[in-house]
């Protein structure tokens, strides 16, 4: 499993591209990672999307165009995408409407190019905010409920600090302390850095 990381977009959102024999899988879709993933001359068989604020799903309709399968919490929604807000603070974005292939189903593993993935429901940054775990590699892609020394933002809608922090105990930091997290933005961590420095938790 070889992991390779993209960051774009007005909010410097990061897409990580994992690529097996079997298969590869994208993490989330910030604006330009469809044109880098093309560039590298990989195919994206999947993509995984952490949740659907706009910074993390601006290439979705283009990759699924390009016959990626969509996989997310819900289906597409302009309210989870945050558009009109955006468009408030002065961020003039337009996100493609797109559909998703596959709603994920918690209550089982996930399967995928060969891997397994455990999957999280961990809202409290949006209500439809999802981790992806693999265990058997000792990874996590954590989108924007864990970063490296701090936390999702909870004051967006649908927001609750209570539910992310209680979230991120009881979800994320009772993973193995060597477990490499890589966030929604900024640099990769681990469970035992988080446990040991992160002030928010």
């Amino acid at each position: 499993m070889k992991i390779s990381s993209y960051t774009g977009g007005f909010l410097q959102t990061n897409g990580y591209l994992i690529e097996t024999p079997e298969g590869n899988i994208l993490i989330d879709a910030p604006s330009g990672v469809a044109e880098w993933a093309a560039g590298r001359g990989v195919r994206v068989d999947h993509l995984l999307l952490t949740h659907q604020h706009y910074d993390h799903v601006e290439d979705v309709a283009v990759l699924r165009e390009g016959g990626t399968k969509v996989h997310a919490y819900a289906g597409y929604s302009r309210d989870l995408i945050l558009e009109t807000l955006a468009n408030a603070w002065g961020l003039r974005i337009s996100v493609t409407p797109f559909e998703v292939d596959s709603i994920l189903d918690f209550t089982q593993p996930l399967h995928l190019a060969g891997l397994e993935i455990q999957l999280a429901h961990v809202p409290g940054h949006s209500t439809d905010s999802v981790t992806y775990h693999f265990p058997e590699k000792r990874v996590l892609f954590s989108g924007d409920t864990l970063f490296a020394n701090g936390i999702g933002r909870a004051d967006l809608p649908g927001g609750s600090a209570t539910l992310l922090l209680d979230g991120i105990a009881e979800k994320l930091l009772t993973l193995p302390g060597n477990t490499q997290v890589f966030p929604g933005h900024g640099p990769s961590t681990s469970i035992d850095t988080e446990r040991r420095e992160n002030p928010y938790v």
